[in-house]
């Protein structure tokens, strides 16, 4: 892809990337789920917990915050959950997919530190890319659901070293909205099939699905696509898909694989490209940037500036 749009996409909250500086950048920007520097801004249904310094403006703490009932399920990592509303869906989210939640987190003395509910606005993240207690937390839950997560120090933030976040256990309530699992590694990523298309710079690529248009873009064309990147070992390491939001960018802006490529497709048309590593970053070192033949999955949704 982009020399500007890979590379912006590399550090983009909701990349299930794999590759090492995205997983980073996706786990400090997910880690806004227990971020105690938000400013909530929510009325008060309730008195807060006994000792609480929670503002006014906090969500009131659930009376169980101090610890979990007996009647809370624990597993054998020592995270204890509690179901307060079943949920409407049957998959359970894996690690790699993106979720989108509400969430409010309390300390046990009742003081709330963060909250979406507060913020009145959801948030999307990659469920491995939070800390362990959440992302186990969330691997139990289905579309629809409510859920109370007493989290153990160990499982938070007591051995991770981030500025600002709670120390010890924490509790949070969660409600999953939405579950967006990545798309499977094609079969072929390893190699290019015998009936792949290949071009004399060494680029290979094969249709998909055809197109509905009769155009081909130009390299100085603005295009709109989704895609899906994966290195030659299956790894994901970036999706506009996962993003649910296709990028647009200019041909003579992306990686020379990418300029090519497009140019052989018409709006409507998915082809697979096998990207050649002097194609791609390989002659264009950038840090993060993944090295070696990349293999794309492009959907042409539409031609912006011819």
């Amino acid at each position: 892809m982009n020399r500007n749009a890979l590379n912006l996409a590399l550090s983009s909250l909701v990349l299930v990337a794999t590759v090492g500086s995205a997983r980073a950048v996706a786990a400090e920007a997910a880690a806004t789920a227990t971020d105690a520097s938000a400013k909530p801004a929510a009325s008060p249904a309730s008195k807060p917990a006994a000792g609480s310094t929670s503002k006014p403006s906090d969500i009131p703490a659930p009376p169980d915050v101090a610890a979990p009932p007996a009647d809370a399920q624990k597993t054998a990592s020592g995270l204890a959950t509690k179901v307060l509303q079943p949920g409407t869906g049957k998959e359970h989210p894996s690690a790699d997919a993106v979720v989108q939640i509400h969430y409010t987190g309390w300390k046990p003395d009742g003081t709330m530190f963060d909250s979406s509910v507060a913020r009145k606005k959801s948030v999307a993240f990659r469920v491995g890319g939070v800390i362990p207690g959440f992302s186990e937390g969330l691997q139990l839950m289905t579309v629809g659901e409510k859920r109370r997560l007493w989290i153990p120090g160990n499982l938070a933030y007591d051995t991770i070293n981030r500025p600002g976040a709670p120390k010890g256990p924490l509790v949070f309530d969660v409600e999953l909205l939405k579950i967006t699992e990545p798309p499977a590694a094609p079969s072929d990523v390893a190699a290019p099939p015998k009936d792949a298309q290949v071009t004399k710079s060494g680029l290979a690529s094969k249709v998909l699905q055809a197109g509905t248009g009769t155009v081909h873009p130009k390299a100085t064309s603005t295009v709109e696509v989704h895609y899906s990147g994966w290195t030659t070992d299956g790894k994901m390491f970036d999706s506009s898909v996962m993003r649910g939001a296709p990028a647009t960018f200019p041909l003579n802006g992306v990686i020379a694989g990418w300029t090519e490529g497009v140019q052989l497709m018409v709006e409507g048309e998915k082809r697979r490209f096998w990207i050649p590593g002097n194609l791609a970053y390989d002659e264009n070192p950038r840090p993060g940037a993944p090295r070696g033949m990349l293999v794309f999955d492009i959907e042409l949704i539409k031609i912006v500036q011819p």
